[in-house]
Order: C-alpha cells, then sequence, then structure tokens
C-alpha cells in the first residue's frame, strides 16, 4: 500500500485489536470452519489523528529505501521511526525523504522480503576484494546513457562493484545470485519466526498483481425458511447436550441406543437427528462437511430464497419479492420466446453479504492439484490457526432470473453441446485451479454453468448501461452447480446480479429499477443481441482455448470479460457459443436470438 511516497504492508490478524468489532454469518462460518468473523474499524476521512479506536497494524515494507537527491541507499530499521514523520535521508541538507525500493522478493509458499541488493550490486564482480566487500554501503543510481531498467544501477561505495537491474524479472535470477527465501513476511520480525523455505524467491514489482492474491469467500445473508425450525440452533443444543461427549465418543451398541434416547428426548428432535449430527461433526463440535458439500449448502440455502421467494420471511437485512417480464400476447415473438424460457424473475430490494478473507497466497494463484501447481494458501494468521477471519458486511440489491428447467435439461442432452462441454472440462481437470473452480461448478461441469456464467457476464456489461452503476460495481452469483452423486438435491439454473455499499443504508435502487417490467425483457434482449458480435471475431468467436489454462473459448475482454471484483471464479469458465451459439453448437437462447435480430431487420426495412 503506498500513501504520500511511503510503502506499507498489512500485518495479520494477530495485530488486530481485542475489541474489534464483530460481523455475523453463522452459514459462512460453519463453511469456514471458524469461530466468527470481525471487521476493522471504520475512521472518519481527515480524522486518524483524533481516532481512539485501534486497526489493523501496518509495517514499513520494503526497508530499503534511497534518497532521490543523493541517491544513497538505506536498510530501514524500526528504532528510526518517527510517529508521524516519513523516513529522510541523514546525509542531505534539506533531508530528502526517502523512497522505498522498486523491486522485492516473493515465493511460492507465500513469503515476502527484501531483496539482498548487497549481494545483487557484487553478483557480477571479478575482482577479490570486491567478491569478500562484506560493506552494506549502496547507491541506487540512474545513468542517462541508456533507458528502461538497464538505466538503473545499484553500486557498492566502497569497492564499486555495480549491476544494473536489467533482467532482474527474469525467472529464477534471484537463485542464481545464491539468493534464498527467508521464509518469513514482513511483519515476522521476531527471532525464530522463519519458516524453513527451499521455494525458489521470485523477483518481482512490488505493486505487481502477483504480489497478493486473496482467497475470499462471500454468502448471503438468508432468513430461515418460513415454519420450519433453525437447524443450526438444534444442532447446537444438541452438541451443548451434557451426554453428547459420552454418545460421541460411544461406539455403536446399547449405550449408545440409550444416549440417542436421552437426548432426543431432551432436545426435543428426533433420534435419526442426533444421529445425523454426529455423522457432521468432528470430537470438537467443527462441521466435517468438505468444501464442495459447504459450498454446496451455501447454494442450497440462497437458491431456495431466490427461486421461491414466499419460503422466507422478510428481515431487515433481506427483502426480496417476485415479479415477471411483464410480456402479453401482443409483445413481438422474440419477447414471447424469452418469457417461455425464464422462468422466475425476483428483484431484491435489501440483501446483506458478507465477505471473509481466509488467507492470500504469491507469485501465483491458490492450487490444490495433485501435481502440487500453484501458491500455497497462507492464513491470516501466520503462527497458529485462526479462530475468526476478517470480513466485511455490505448491502445493496440485485435481480434474480432463473430459467426453465425442463427447457434446460433438454438443451443439455444435445449431443454437440455435451461434447463442447467435456472439451472445457478436460481443460479444466488439467488446470491447478481445478479444486477452486470446481468449489463454484460442482463435482461435474454441467452446460448450464458455462451458459449461465456467460449469461451473468453479459447481464453486468448491459446492466452498466442501463442501471447508472459502472461495470465494477456489480457482482455475480451463479446457481448452476452439479451435486455430488447420491445427494438428491435440488437442480439449481439462474443468476443472481447485485450490487453493495459498505453504507448501512445499501444502495439506491437503480437494479431494482431495472429489473421491473418492461425494462428487463428489453435489457435482457439487448445483452443477447450484443453477445453475437465482438470486435475480436472471427479469432474469438473461433477459439479452441483462451485466458489462462485454455479454460475459456469465446470470450475475451472485448466483449464478455468483466473486472475482477465482479467475478466469482476469475474470469474463467465463458464462452458465448452456448449462450448464442454457432454452426456446430446451438446456443441456448439461439432462437430468441434469431427472432429478434429478424425483427429488427424487418423494423429497419419493412418491405
Amino acid at each position: 500500500m503506498d500513501v504520500l511516497g511511503e510503502s506499507f504492508v498489512a500485518a495479520d490478524i494477530r495485530s488486530w485489536p481485542a475489541a474489534a468489532e464483530g460481523v455475523d454469518s453463522p452459514r459462512l462460518a460453519n463453511k469456514l470452519r471458524v469461530d466468527g468473523f470481525r471487521s476493522a474499524p471504520v475512521i472518519p476521512s481527515g480524522k486518524a489523528a483524533y481516532a481512539t479506536r485501534l486497526g489493523p497494524g501496518y509495517v514499513r515494507f520494503p526497508k530499503w529505501l534511497f534518497c532521490p537527491r543523493c541517491r544513497d541507499m538505506q536498510l530501514w530499521h524500526t528504532d528510526r521511526e518517527v510517529r508521524n514523520r516519513p523516513p529522510t535521508c541523514g546525509r542531505c541538507a534539506d533531508r530528502s525523504q526517502l523512497a522505498p525500493m522498486r523491486f522485492i522478493q516473493v515465493c511460492r509458499a507465500g513469503h515476502m522480503a527484501d531483496i539482498d541488493w548487497r549481494r545483487w550490486a557484487h553478483s557480477r564482480s571479478d575482482a577479490h576484494e570486491q567478491r569478500q566487500c562484506q560493506v552494506r554501503r549502496l547507491r541506487f543510481v540512474a545513468t542517462p546513457e541508456s533507458s528502461g531498467l538497464e538505466a538503473l544501477r545499484v553500486v557498492c561505495v566502497t569497492c564499486r562493484a555495480a549491476r544494473d537491474l536489467l533482467g532482474i524479472s527474469r525467472k529464477n535470477i534471484l537463485k542464481q545470485i545464491g539468493q534464498r527465501c527467508t521464509g518469513s513476511n514482513p511483519w515476522q520480525s521476531s527471532p525464530g519466526a522463519e519458516d524453513a523455505c527451499d521455494e525458489i524467491p521470485q523477483a518481482v514489482q512490488r505493486g505487481a498483481s502477483n504480489v497478493y492474491f486473496p482467497v475470499i469467500h462471500s454468502a448471503i445473508d438468508i432468513p430461515s425458511p418460513v415454519g420450519s425450525p433453525q437447524e443450526e440452533e438444534l444442532v447446537r443444543t444438541v452438541i451443548n447436550h451434557k451426554y453428547w461427549p459420552d454418545f460421541n465418543s460411544a461406539e455403536n451398541g446399547p449405550i449408545s441406543d440409550a444416549l440417542v434416547t436421552v437426548i432426543s428426548e431432551q432436545c426435543g428432535v428426533t433420534p435419526e437427528f442426533v444421529r445425523s449430527v454426529r455423522n457432521r461433526v468432528d470430537g470438537d463440535g467443527l462441521s466435517t462437511l468438505s468444501g464442495g458439500d459447504a459450498e454446496d449448502d451455501l447454494s442450497i440455502a440462497e437458491w431456495t430464497a431466490f427461486s421461491a421467494p414466499e419460503s422466507v420471511a422478510d428481515s431487515k437485512t433481506f427483502a426480496v419479492r417476485r415479479t415477471s417480464l411483464g410480456i402479453d400476447e401482443a409483445a413481438p415473438v422474440s419477447m414471447r420466446e424469452l418469457n417461455s424460457v425464464v422462468s422466475t424473475v425476483v428483484v431484491a430490494d435489501r440483501v446483506r453479504e458478507v465477505r471473509a478473507l481466509e488467507g492470500f497466497s504469491r507469485y501465483e494463484p491458490s492450487g490444490e492439484s495433485e501435481e502440487g501447481e500453484g501458491g500455497t494458501i497462507v492464513s491470516v494468521n501466520t503462527v497458529t490457526r485462526a479462530p475468526w477471519l476478517p470480513a466485511v458486511e455490505t448491502y445493496g440489491e440485485g435481480i434474480f432470473v432463473a430459467v426453465d428447467e425442463q427447457r434446460l435439461h433438454s438443451w443439455e442432452s444435445l449431443a454437440p453441446v455435451r461434447e463442447w462441454t467435456r472439451r472445457i472440462q478436460r481443460d479444466l481437470e488439467a488446470s491447478f485451479k481445478a479444486d477452486r473452480l470446481r468449489a463454484k461448478s460442482g463435482p461435474d461441469l454441467l452446460p448450464r454453468f458455462v451458459m449461465l456464467h456467460t449469461l451473468a457476464h453479459h447481464f453486468i456489461r448491459q446492466l452498466s448501461y442501463d442501471s447508472g452503476y459502472n461495470a465494477a460495481s456489480l457482482r455475480e452469483r451463479v446457481y448452476a452447480r452439479s451435486h455430488p452423486a447420491g445427494r438428491e438435491l435440488p437442480a439449481q439454473a439462474g443468476v443472481f446480479i447485485y450490487t453493495a455499499a459498505g453504507d448501512a443504508e445499501g444502495t439506491l435502487g437503480g437494479l431494482v429499477r431495472q429489473g421491473q417490467p418492461p425494462h428487463l425483457a428489453e435489457t435482457l434482449i439487448r445483452l443477447l443481441e450484443s453477445a453475437q458480435w465482438c470486435s475480436q471475431d472471427p479469432l474469438c468467436a473461433d477459439s479452441t482455448g483462451r485466458s489462462l489454462a485454455n479454460l475459456n473459448r469465446a470470450a475475451c475482454h472485448a466483449c464478455t470479460l468483466l473486472p475482477e471484483t465482479c467475478c466469482e471464479i476469475d474470469n474463467s469458465l465463458l464462452d458465448r457459443t452456448l449462450l448464442i451459439g454457432d454452426g456446430e453448437v446451438p446456443g441456448f437462447f439461439r432462437d430468441i436470438v434469431r427472432t429478434a435480430l429478424e425483427e429488427s431487420a424487418d423494423a429497419v426495412d419493412p418491405w
């Protein structure tokens, strides 16, 4: 983080105040197996000097600084810090403010540290006295004879050894000079905090996007269904029963049966419910559902609330109502066809979303493939298991659209559609992001997931023109998961596009207005028409693999991709072909698009 010419990095959650404000989200806490969430205190702009609440800690990084005037380099130490004053050069008469070095080192194990610039400056030394030099007096010189990184040199003041920065971004360049990973992060300054790390450090710019890949989870606050018991409360009641430890440790037998009977009667549940609780929790009372199942449970509750809004009661954080496209028999044929495809339209006047930070990776996004590819996820507590996670809560509005399940199932049964999706799935299985993406798509990649994900992206792009919100402020949730074998769960086929802001009052209602008739039908038709064209066609339309690991087909920045904040899965698994079709694969909305284009042509040239 750069602030007025200074560079800082946030420390882990051990630096947070004990009185940090709690954020309530039981469903998300159950998924991530933590006790709860906390949010950082909000300090009004310009009031930081008068704030009484302490926030997260920050550490100056990189510690290697240089003077822009005399070019002297200094390794800064915390004992030289002066409150509310930036570091300054002690050798210049005007005490110029020191600037941070541009390059740092990171590794795939999640560590980050300063580059050993003394080693870099002497790495090409030929003379014996230069190779043996141990003095850390360096200068960062910019020469006018050349441009780019070749013009920047680190020079030893004592022995005059020097090396420019040309090639510093090359892979494994630090290994070539004998630089090893420190096994730590900037906030781990205590002795013995370092880990033994065998990863090869890589030099990157401190502001590069691959320095920090956050691992974020989110959940929408869904009230309990009308008339149904609070299952989580019943689970806690069973676990807190005085005989639960005895029952949980007992093998199946007469004692176990007797304990089940006593617990079920005193807690007001069935014996089957008590046994199911034991199957779902471990000895510490923590859920043992796998990551995929936990994600399944989150999506199921949200899908139920949106697809059947009458089943949940409105609350202060969740208010939804069913609406329609408002299309009658007098409407154009394309509109009537669209009405037959869209099964449910719900506008959310108010939703609350909780986003929690589980950890981060460096240099490469996190991956959990058998080949060990991808960066290692580092916890927000780098010393021990985090009992809580940092989170933020936001309030907003949105539009939910579901498509007809029978029509979707018939389309998915077509051989060209299945074969086309199977090719994408083969690329997914070979990707280091496979486990992360399957957490959203389910164990099997269904055609509906790619199609609805692409629809969500074009929906956001079109709403950015129609609703007054820019694309970066809108987010998607795709409900099209496949479910594990043996679990009888409802099929999902919808998308939820929403916007959220940190203000408790939420947002201004532009999406809700756009989700009501006649606006929504017009928006859907326009986005399908625009999906027909891309300025990169035919390269984009004929693509057999785009983006990282070839996880996209007919999708590029010119037509489909969105800002990273909008997409749940890093702009992956997108394909306009499954949305609007081509000569080989019939898109789900192909007939509607053709009819709409014919109607547009007739309107222009009625003869």
